[in-house]
């Protein structure tokens, strides 16, 4: 962000007030409507140490305005207590900010010799002056330093005294939604421009006696304004009980009481007690002692409980991205809490609280959303710009025409300003979100929930999609198919029943390598160890909480494993001893492992087993261990889509004390292992997936997978599924970093090369590049992308546009290659089901989290499909509701058209529309036509077509200009035709005008409405993208009343209905029917005309008068660079990276 100061100036401010009285309110408006404006007229630039406001320009160049507000410190808040000690002074003032980075927050006022901070609160968030380093710093900044050391420290806790000084600092913790009452809401919906010229134009049509359509207008706007104050602030007391958080939590004070504290009250710093039976977190804190499962499906749409072990108590700095293993997130359930100790309970410090926090940061993000940047919204703004030029036109010709029939001054004004009404339709910005809104209720139908409803138009411009594998594209709970044993270098044939595995240590590193745990007396954890646990037939014991656990183990365990029953175990030796899981090292995607400490009832020393990635797992242990043939054995099972994990154990040295075993670090437990062996699952495709992914490459949208699995079998997944053809090359991007001797390097290598043990280099089979132009795909791990990321900037984009398969990625990997496509101008669409793809669903232009969880803000879409058919769902209603938006727009603006063509020509001789003659054609048709028009359905098939996003396009204004000029002639010959006619009568021209009724304002007020109907019906398009206009059956049988009371009206009105509406008798039968003509005339060619624009006839003229243009769409321009190259890529030929300029070597 960029901040400027500005200081307040008396003179300038008074002046202020001057000019708003002189400007009766219009100035203050102005600034109501432009913060911006009312401090830059209103203060001097100055530095940020002495402004009284600041002006904010975000990344988006949007401009806000924040004041900068003081609150008084207490004198003795550095003052140290008497119970501190200077080793913990830095952490006894504030969690991770050294004593003299508080000293500068604070400004002496020497005059009152009271000390104050200076900050600003901006989406929630405080920002502090900090002198030293000349800026206002936001407060979770201050962690930066924060080591997990200085956590540790904390566990003593705070005193009363320093947690209330704290929180003047750092304020209530709460995530306040803020919830405007009824007034404020309609003093706010008042002041919007479009209410505004709502009421300008209500008093203009009063100043002009039309009376009737003046009442109806205000009654349907407050109808619209009551409507949309409920709405709003039902979507925020929505939001607010979703947010709100309030208990009361057990705090551990420094004095080593317990107190009981309001969850408002807590502070960075503060440590916690977590009951056994759970409790929802109110803030972020981190776990420093015993183990807590954790429900996090309300922040990250993952419905399976992740297991939560102590923080490591190092010299390093904590990162709640990082260590996220090791934190408990605000808003997230502890669903149960164990203790490693009977004496010491489960303890976390409070590292962050309020918007600071993870739920914070994503309801700040619901709350003040990035701007959209959708061509469609800005092009309306545009057009809307133009309507307004027109009607200068217009004002131009209807001065001339009226000076010249002496109009009185006023009437003359009144005239002009009815005529920008006429065009600048108000109900436009209303009428153009009814798609979206039908959309949104459709989707919500089918199990589709939406926080984001503009982002439904972006889905219909989607051009490729992104998918997580494992939940998403494959079954979440794999199938158990059996394990491959190392034994003497080489592995054994798989067993497929463990049970013949007898007592042996890949049997214990089955039944104990886990974070499954028991609630209710039902096991829940992640799906795969829950089958891997089925399979050997051991169970977690339910009794724990009842055996004497000190007398059988000698210590506290957290889980107890128990062997089926011996007459259960048909084979081999007989299991009856139990096995104590003492501590957890849980699975971390940035690790691609987790590991166990385990131990007997006996004296036996303690033991570790660890899985996690096949590579990671043998990088880990001995080599001596590891099978000569396991990179052979790893390519077989992996090429055929198996899911494979490594299993590996080590003995603790025999005297190590169960304090010690909780002392050792991660690294230290998991290294000099012994590998035991292979677990391999079945893999298995979700029905539902391969039709979703034919049918979208039919549809010609590019689809990727992204997935933290092993590459060879996300290559095998995306050979099945359909992403990438059975004979589609497949080419493997394979990057090293830079060393000390050599640059980074990538090298391209075709398909079924087998992986070394790191993952990151492949042994190629000699082959040369291609020389046929044959379709080929991308596979990149998370290694060999974070390299080509960095270092290969020119590269990356050229291997995203052919990049199918992307694993072993991590979260944050995710999510760079999210933002990487969109850079290359792609609409991108991500589809996960879990916590590793938050970042990425999103950073996508429409993410869709499948998730049970319908109040998940992990993402704009949340699905209650457990599979992809969702996907295509949202695509479909995307482009139906981008469609009927453009419909919606391009009917209202020639509504407008039709207007005022009409009024125009009547101008010429005194007159215009009568006011139940604007009630009809305003409130009868367009509103009906508006509100219904939206209800079409989405077509069932996704076509190859896609939808255009923008309304500067000549397919788009080519309609408004062809259809406006075909209006204008029809109205035209109408009003010629009818002075021409024996029993006309021309009105009487004067200057007292408007005067009710005349053959000319008859005859145009019967074809005008056939013109409003047939555009309604003509701009109702069907397919490609919706279903067809009959579908819409109460659309449909509005078009069919409205049409028969325009033809009732002209051939045979009633004698009252002439009365209301100020209609002449017309007794000629023939000239009604040449009326009829005229309409039907009009019918077929505009059907005509959108027909010929739909086949690209204008597209066709264009080219001989127009050069044609490359693709403005980088990615289009690379896709065609990259099919007239086909020497690249050069394959088996290192390419360095050399001060950003790249070498090839043969």
């Amino acid at each position: 962000m960029e901040v400027t100061g500005y200081k307040q100036v008396r003179w300038r401010v008074i002046l202020c007030h001057i000019l708003t009285a002189l400007t009766v309110g219009i100035l203050w408006l102005v600034f109501y409507w432009k913060p911006v404006l009312e401090v830059l007229f209103k203060c001097n630039p100055c530095h940020l140490c002495q402004s009284d406001w600041v002006v904010i320009k975000d990344s988006f160049n949007q401009r806000f305005i924040e004041r900068v507000r003081t609150e008084e410190i207490e004198d003795d808040w550095f003052a140290p207590s008497a119970e501190s000690s200077g080793d913990d002074m830095r952490t006894t003032l504030a969690i991770g900010v050294l004593e003299d980075d508080w000293k500068d927050t604070l400004q002496l006022q020497k005059q009152e010799e009271k000390s104050v901070i200076r900050y600003y609160t901006f989406e929630g968030l405080r920002y502090i002056w900090i002198e030293k380093k000349g800026s206002f710093c936001k407060l979770s900044d201050l962690d930066e330093s924060l080591s997990c050391e200085d956590i540790h420290k904390q566990q003593k806790g705070l005193s009363t005294h320093n947690q209330i000084r704290k929180r003047q600092v750092y304020g209530r913790n709460v995530i306040e939604v803020l919830v405007k009452s009824y007034f404020t809401l309609l003093v706010q919906e008042v002041l919007n421009p479009f209410y505004i010229f709502q009421i300008f134009s209500i008093i203009l049509w009063v100043t002009e006696e039309y009376y009737y359509y003046a009442v109806c207008i205000l009654f349907i706007s407050v109808i619209s304004i009551g409507i949309s104050l409920y709405q709003t602030r039902k979507q925020s007391v929505t939001l607010r009980n979703m947010v709100k958080l309030t208990l009361n939590v057990q705090v551990r004070r420094d004095t080593g009481e317990v107190e009981m504290v309001n969850s408002q009250h807590l502070v960075p710093g503060d440590c916690i007690v977590i009951a056994e039976d759970g409790v929802q977190v109110p803030c972020d804190a981190a776990l420093l002692t015993g183990e807590c499962m954790v429900n996090e499906s309300m922040l990250t749409g993952e419905s399976v409980p992740v297991m939560k072990t102590p923080l490591p108590d190092q010299d390093v700095n904590y990162s709640s991205e990082e260590h996220k293993r090791h934190t408990l997130f605000c808003g997230t359930q502890v669903v149960q809490s164990k203790s490693y100790s009977e004496e010491q309970p489960v303890l976390a410090v409070v590292v962050r609280t309020g918007f600071c926090t993870s739920k914070g940061e994503l309801i700040s993000s619901i709350l003040y959303p990035k701007p959209l940047g959708f061509k469609f919204y800005k092009d309306a703004m545009k057009f809307i710009i133009f309507l307004g030029v027109l009607a200068l036109i217009g004002d131009i010709y209807s001065i001339v025409i009226l000076e010249k029939q002496k109009v009185s001054v006023g009437r003359v004004v009144t005239r002009i300003l009815d005529l920008i009404t006429i065009i600048i339709p108000p109900a436009l910005p209303a009428a153009m979100t009814v798609g979206t809104i039908y959309a949104q209720d459709r989707l919500k139908k089918y199990g589709i929930f939406c926080i984001s409803p503009p982002r439904i138009n972006i889905c219909g411009k989607l051009k490729l999609i992104c998918f997580d594998k494992t939940g998403t594209l494959t079954e979440e709970g794999l199938d158990y198919w059996g394990v491959a044993l190392a034994t003497d270098k080489n592995f054994d044939p798989i067993i497929h029943d463990t049970q013949h595995l007898g007592s042996s240590r890949m049997l214990h590193a089955l039944a104990t390598c886990h974070s499954v745990t028991l609630l209710n007396n039902q096991p829940i954890g992640d799906p795969l160890d829950l089958k891997m646990i089925e399979s050997t037939g051991w169970t977690l014991n339910d009794e724990i909480t009842n055996l004497d656990t000190s007398r059988t183990f000698g210590m506290k365990v957290l889980a107890v494993m128990k062997p089926p029953l011996v007459e259960e175990q048909p084979y081999g030796s007989k299991q009856d001893t139990i096995l104590g899981i003492i501590r957890h090292f849980p699975f971390a995607s940035s690790l691609q492992r987790m590991s166990v400490i385990t131990k007997k009832p006996d004296d036996s020393p303690f033991e570790v087993y660890l899985k996690g990635a096949p590579e990671m797992v043998a990088s880990l242990c001995l080599k001596e261990t590891v099978p000569a043939d396991f990179l052979e054995v790893l390519r077989y099972y992996a090429k055929d889509g198996y899911r494979i994990l490594g299993l590996a154990h080590k003995t603790l040295n025999q005297d190590i004390t169960f304090e010690a075993v909780h002392m050792l670090e991660r690294n230290s437990v998991e290294s000099e292992l012994t590998f035991l062996g292979f677990l391999i699952m079945k893999n298995i495709l979700k029905p539902e997936t391969k039709p979703v992914i034919d049918n979208l490459i039919r549809a010609n949208f590019r689809t990727v997978m992204v997935t933290g699995d092993n590459m060879l079998t996300a290559l095998n997944v995306a050979r099945n599924c359909g992403m990438v053809g059975l004979t589609d090359k497949v080419i493997f991007a394979n990057a090293s970093p830079p060393l000390a001797d050599k640059p980074a390097c990538v090298k391209f290598l075709p398909s079924d090369p087998a992986p070394d043990l790191n993952g990151t280099e492949l042994q190629p089979q000699p082959e040369n590049h291609t020389s046929e132009p044959s379709y080929y795909h991308f596979a990149l791990n998370g290694k060999s992308f974070a390299v080509i990321y960095d270092h290969f900037p020119d590269l990356l984009e050229k291997i995203l546009l052919r990049g199918t398969v992307y694993a072993r990625m991590a979260p944050n990997q995710k999510t760079q290659l999210v933002e990487s496509l969109q850079k290359l101008e792609y609409t991108v669409g991500m589809c996960g089901d879990g916590a590793n793809d938050c970042g990425a669903l999103k950073a996508a232009d429409a993410g869709i989290s499948l998730s049970d969880s319908e109040a998940s803000v992990a993402s704009p879409f949340t699905s209650k499909i457990d599979n992809i058919e969702c996907v295509p769902m949202v695509i479909r209603e995307g482009r139906a509701s981008l469609i009927t938006s453009f419909g919606v727009f391009k009917y209202m603006a020639m509504y407008s058209m039709i207007q005022f063509v009409s009024v125009l020509i009547l101008y010429t001789i005194n007159s215009n529309l009568g006011d139940w003659q604007y009630l009809y054609f305003d409130l009868v048709i367009t509103t009906t036509v508006a509100i219904l028009m939206g209800r079409t359905g989405p077509a069932k098939a996704l076509v190859a077509q896609r939808p255009v996003g923008s309304l500067i396009n000549i397919t788009i204004l080519g309609s408004l200009l062809l259809q406006t000029v075909l209006v204008i002639l029809i109205q035209v010959l109408t009003y010629t035709v009818t002075a021409t006619q024996s029993w006309f009568v021309p009105a009487t021209v004067s200057s007292a005008g408007n005067k009710l009724p005349n053959y000319e304002n008859t005859a145009l007020f019967c074809i005008s409405g056939f013109q409003y109907l047939i555009l309604a019906t003509v701009l109702s398009k069907g397919q490609p993208f919706r279903k067809p206009l009959y579908s819409n059956v109460l659309f449909l049988v509005a078009l069919i009343l409205l049409y028969a009371v325009m033809i009732f009206l002209t051939l045979y009105p009633l004698q009252f209905m002439r009365k209301i509406l100020q209609l002449m008798f017309i007794s000629d039968l023939k000239f009604k029917l040449l009326l009829l003509g005229f309409a039907a005339l009009q019918f077929f060619v505009s059907f005509l005309f959108e027909i010929a624009i739909d086949n690209g006839f204008l597209n066709i003229c264009k080219r001989p008068l127009c050069k044609r243009k490359s693709s403005q769409k980088l990615y289009k321009r690379l896709d065609k660079e990259l099919c007239y190259n086909l020497a690249w890529p050069p394959l088996n030929e290192i390419i360095y990276a050399e001060s950003r300029n790249i070498v090839i070597v043969e």
